[in-house]
């Protein structure tokens, strides 16, 4: 009953069934299967992050996205490696203002897992259209649950259910297709250091110029006395001559 089961879900979740037989046989029932895979054209995503190293304490790592906004990444695994200018860094090495960059490589492989199981026995009981019972090559008897629009091969012809008979003997063929997609993904972080500051550049520092002094002007005595007694003396000097004419005439 478990392999019934099994051959139920694959049904269900498949849909894609060619003849199918579903399988209530046990441990020994004489049941070939084969299976092949069917890959198809793999694709690829490439999705590239970039973000500022804003803080790094302990394993605790915050960076800057693009639009401004802040993500917090806590606890980075000692094993995370980024390859900053050429060098593996670990988490305690990144430094503020680096710039990070993650690289996502998604690689999508579409794929066809075909399961093709058959069975041969003689009938031994059938209850068109649910189940038949078959006396399979080991000389057991094993029931199997019929589903919808199954066909049987006896003797070269495609029979149903109900033309099944007591000591038929027959074959069926159980054919599943899954489709899936194999889905891998490749990270890789690459970065840059932070640009260093410009180099000191000599500053031109405007110097006041000291204002020149003034040419001395030339040294002038000190004035002693006025101009009064100079005038006085020459009116003595006339009014001396003027009374020695005077004496002269008489």
């Amino acid at each position: 009953m478990r392999i019934l089961a099994r051959c139920s879900q694959l049904c269900a979740m498949v849909g894609v069934v060619t003849g199918c037989l579903a399988l209530a046989i046990g441990v020994g029932a004489q049941v070939q299967t084969q299976t092949s895979t069917a890959v198809g054209q793999a694709t690829q995503e490439v999705e590239v992050h970039s973000a500022e190293v804003v803080l790094v304490n302990g394993n605790d790592l915050v960076v800057k996205l693009p639009n401004g906004s802040l993500r917090h990444f806590p606890n980075v695994p000692e094993s995370a490696r980024a390859i900053v200018d050429g060098k593996e860094l670990g988490i305690h090495d990144l430094k503020p203002g680096m710039i990070l960059q993650r690289t996502i490589v998604t690689t999508s492989t579409p794929q066809t897992i075909t399961t093709v199981k058959s069975v041969k026995g003689t009938v031994w009981y059938v209850s068109p259209p649910s189940s038949v019972i078959l006396t399979l090559e080991d000389g057991k008897n094993q029931s199997f649950k019929i589903p919808k629009d199954q066909k049987f091969n006896v003797d070269g012809q495609m029979v149903d259910a109900w033309g099944l008979k007591k000591g038929m003997r027959v074959s069926a063929t159980q054919v599943v297709e899954v489709p899936e997609t194999l889905v891998t993904q490749k990270s890789k972080v690459t970065g840059t250091m932070p640009t260093p500051p410009p180099a000191d550049v000599p500053i031109l520092v405007a110097q006041l110029e000291s204002p020149a002094p003034a040419a001395e002007e030339p040294a002038r005595l000190p004035k002693t006395g006025s101009e009064l007694p100079l005038i006085s003396l020459i009116g003595i000097i006339c009014m001396g001559s003027s009374f020695g004419l005077k004496w002269l005439r008489h």
